[in-house]
């Protein structure tokens, strides 16, 4: 048997390779060249020390001096003393040029279509079935992709999970003038040859242990369609999933009927959408996604927010929880080209 296993580093890279059964995380993340800094091997320098984020482990041993209770509660773990009981995720503080860990790597696919979603929004597909392996990535992580016969790179998030199939889908929003936006308008065409570079970013679905909170500012809901496809298909969990959508104009909506789709696949889903600018016709919220947060709920349960979207958003949300005196959350958040997390 073997596990799936990401480790992803603070300069948004991330490694991807496969432990056996009953096999030390850090045996093999050298045997597949991630050379993870170490000194002692022996649980007690914490050298090699990381954070699970996501799946289920076990430790030999971890002398109490080097991670204390705290940091057990938290998921802290010794590298050299961990052995994978899932699928997993960790993330290490320090850059994976320490280590030549990150395995990012540029691809050569082809464009399979464009569907425009919205007005404002389009779909591009793309096709790198051709690809040696499977193209792995984090829920909500990104991917730099090429303009097709220009130098321009631009980064979206990718609006899927991980498929074996390397089907690919970012949602991208159309500007009036954009290297991208013109190029999905004027020359697009199926079969088009077109490269980017994955996976990256810090921003990416953690263990779900407590209700979640996702707030998303235009395409940023690209990142969270990834999340939930992930969410969808894991039958355990069962805390509160809550998903704020905003947009400036009505006309910017999309992806309605596959998010209201996953009220039937997710207990306890639910979706609130926000209009800032709507017109006379629109009958749903209105103006800043704070103004419609449920105080109580927060007030009374620890949770996890992620926030993707323009830095004004992200901004004002940080600025509200601070204001709202809201203390027991963890906060993640993407604004469009800087990863953090709290």
């Amino acid at each position: 048997m073997t596990y799936k296993v990401a480790l992803n580093f603070s300069d948004g890279k991330t490694a991807f390779f496969d432990v056996h059964a009953n096999e030390l995380l850090l045996d093999a993340a050298l045997r597949n060249g991630v050379n993870i800094p170490l000194d002692c091997r022996e649980g007690v320098c914490g050298t090699c020390q990381g954070r699970c984020e996501s799946g289920a482990f076990t430790q030999d041993y971890v002398d109490e001096e080097t991670l204390s209770e705290e940091d057990l509660a938290q998921r802290k773990m010794l590298s050299c003393q961990t052995r994978v009981q899932s699928d997993a995720s960790f993330y290490f503080d320090f850059d994976s040029n320490l280590c030549q860990g990150g395995s990012t790597r540029t691809v050569s696919a082809r464009v399979e279509a464009v569907e425009l979603v919205s007005e404002t929004t389009a779909i591009l597909r793309i096709d790198a079935s051709a690809h040696d392996r499977r193209i792995d990535f984090l829920p909500g992580q990104y991917a730099r992709v090429n303009v097709p016969g220009t130098d321009e790179w631009r980064s979206y998030s990718f609006a899927h999970h991980p498929n074996d199939a390397n089907r690919l889908q970012f949602l991208i929003r159309l500007l009036p003038d954009g290297a991208m936006s013109n190029y999905l308008r004027d020359r697009c065409a199926a079969g088009d040859a077109i490269e980017f570079e994955a996976p990256l970013g810090a921003f990416y679905l953690r263990q779900v242990e407590r209700p979640l909170v996702m707030v998303a500012g235009g395409t940023g809901l690209s990142a969270f369609l990834g999340m939930l496809d992930d969410i969808a298909g894991k039958q355990s969990i069962t805390h509160p999933v809550r998903l704020y959508y905003g947009v400036t104009h009505a006309r910017d909506l999309c992806e309605m009927e596959r998010l209201a789709g996953y009220r039937a696949k997710i207990d306890a889903f639910t979706l609130e959408t926000v209009v800032m600018n709507p017109v006379a016709e629109w009958r749903g919220k209105t103006g800043l996604i704070p103004e419609h947060f449920d105080r109580s709920f927060l007030k009374s349960t620890g949770f996890d927010m992620y926030v993707c979207g323009p830095p004004p958003m992200v901004e004002a949300i940080k600025t509200w929880l601070s204001e709202e005196g809201i203390e027991d959350y963890r906060l993640y958040y993407e604004k469009f080209g800087e990863s953090h997390a709290r």
